[in-house]
């Protein structure tokens, strides 16, 4: 089989349903799978997909498992020569997933390809190529430096405004709504980790991918449109939470040996006051 194409799903039946046929409508001349992984939604999803889509291999976990966990499920089941994570919040335009596996089958020392991903305003969701949070880009990311000088390598390092979005190139981490890597390269760095819940968690596995020496790359001649945020909507302090939990997180595994204490606690302070600064925010927005 060319392709296991992996969907985790918590309550966004409807969407889910969008992906799923958008991946039927456009997808004809390879051997795939979908494969969904439902953190036991209440929405109707697993009904949904029982009545409409029979085909797809539906997992029926008992709990949230987030992101990390739902996919890793669905990974070993898989038995594609290539895996897809694919959010359940997307659309798959033309032969995306054609493009994809013909790029990655002429490019052998590609480990992760990502494509174009555009949200439904028709902007480029800028995770869907970008360099690694160190301490510097974050910081001149937080400041908004990238905007103000787009064309700079130096502001730019995590926004990686400098690349056009329709070139073609070798990046550091794509977004998790769309990764598609070769069994072989799971196989070699192992699975997403499970001690991320739905942030940070595809960072860590570019970041994994590159250190053994894979490329991971940028391939906008596909496309996908991302509905962005329809599950973490629903419980907004626990998407705060893990968000900024999973630059903790990431810090502490790649980077906290790499920096003195004097850089770390400015890392763990300044994540702190973005943390409160955003629940702040949220709770004026509610009240708004």
């Amino acid at each position: 089989m060319d392709l296991s194409i992996i969907i985790v799903n918590y309550n966004t039946k409807e969407l889910l349903k969008q992906t799923i046929q958008s991946v039927i409508d456009t997808t004809k001349n390879i051997d795939y799978e979908i494969i969904v992984s439902d953190n036991n939604s209440t929405d109707g999803s697993i009904e949904m997909v029982e009545e409409y889509f029979p085909q797809v291999n539906l997992i029926k976990n008992k709990d949230n498992l987030g992101f990390p966990k739902g996919n890793n499920v669905a990974i070993k089941k898989s038995i594609g020569r290539y895996v897809l994570l694919l959010n359940s919040d997307t659309v798959v335009i033309d032969n995306c997933l054609e493009k994809c596996i013909k790029y990655m089958n002429s490019h052998k020392n590609i480990g992760v390809l990502g494509c174009r991903v555009v949200l439904k305003d028709g902007q480029l969701d800028h995770a869907c190529k970008r360099g690694f949070p160190t301490p510097e880009s974050s910081l001149f990311y937080m400041l908004k430096l990238y905007k103000l000088f787009p064309d700079s390598k130096k502001f730019g390092q995590y926004t990686l405004s400098y690349l056009h979005e329709d070139e073609i190139n070798e990046v550091d981490s794509l977004t998790g709504a769309f990764m598609m890597l070769r069994k072989e390269t799971i196989d070699e760095v192992g699975l997403l980790d499970e001690e991320f819940f739905m942030y940070g968690e595809d960072i860590d596995w570019c970041y994994r991918i590159k250190e053994a020496g894979w490329k991971v790359m940028y391939y906008p001649e596909a496309k996908i449109i991302h509905y962005k945020g329809a599950s973490s909507k629903k419980k907004r302090f626990k998407t705060l939470y893990e968000f900024h939990r999973a630059m903790i997180l990431f810090y502490d595994k790649h980077y906290r040996l790499k920096y003195n204490i004097f850089v770390t606690i400015l890392v763990y302070l300044g994540v702190c006051v973005k943390f409160i600064l955003s629940l702040f925010v949220n709770i004026f927005k509610k009240r708004g």
